[in-house]
């Protein structure tokens, strides 16, 4: 019999354990009737009550096959029982997809998929990668994220912010296509920000070794703060 890992594995999605107990408690189920649904529906003969317990607290995980039928047996979603996925995999595994699904729908062959998904590097071309966004209902930043795009977009924003951001619109549009006007404004914001808080900084921190770290901080947080401007854009 399978027992339940010792700790989370690292290679999973981010399995939302409180989410799993609230569920089964909405409908009334011990974890022994979810584990008995498991075995019964899903043909997963391993699973038991302890296994459930430890899913629900977080000491183990549950993996593909069985996040489908966890979510099954507690009615939901398998994407209502992980927190944001990051990865390639984890999306495909929040939409309930197999990994042919998506192979299928992006026009790759299953094994050319199944090396992007495992080394988490997409190298799809355009039309793909549009295709990946719609089958796996991504959102634009998690497009850019799972398309293997934010580290260069945190380059030039960097720069955009630092020197002159006319001149990073167009590269900034072909990783996250936004309408120009949007775009302009969110640079334009942000540029003035990070100006704004090292005027600040020489001003108050008399050039002292740590006056600067405000401007560190910002620049370390760059795409987030990109993506909470577009956000927030009227």
């Amino acid at each position: 019999m399978r027992r339940p890992s010792p700790g989370p594995s690292q290679s999973g999605p981010p399995f939302n354990a409180l989410a799993a107990r609230r569920l089964r408690a909405a409908l009334n189920m011990g974890p022994e009737h979810v584990a008995h649904g498991i075995r019964v529906s899903y043909g997963l003969p391993y699973v038991s009550p302890d296994l459930v317990i430890a899913w629900e607290r977080g000491t183990a995980l549950p993996e593909g096959p069985e996040l489908t039928a966890l979510a099954g047996v507690l009615w939901c979603s398998p994407g209502e029982l992980i927190g944001r996925p990051q990865s390639l995999r984890e999306h495909r595994v929040a939409r309930g997809l197999a990994p042919e699904d998506v192979a299928r729908a992006v026009g790759l062959g299953l094994p050319a998929y199944l090396r992007m998904e495992e080394s988490d590097d997409w190298r799809g071309t355009d039309r793909q990668s549009a295709q990946l966004a719609d089958v796996l209902g991504l959102t634009l930043p998690d497009f850019v994220t799972v398309t293997g795009r934010e580290e260069k977009l945190a380059d030039l924003l960097t720069s955009a912010v630092t020197t002159r951001w006319q001149g990073c619109v167009r590269p900034i549009a072909k990783l996250a296509p936004l309408d120009r006007r949007v775009l302009e404004n969110v640079l334009q914001v942000l540029h003035q920000d990070y100006q704004g808080r090292m005027a600040a900084t020489l001003s108050w921190g008399g050039g002292a070794p740590d006056s600067s770290a405000g401007g560190r901080d910002f620049l370390d947080r760059i795409v987030d703060h990109f993506w909470t401007a577009v956000e927030r854009h009227p």
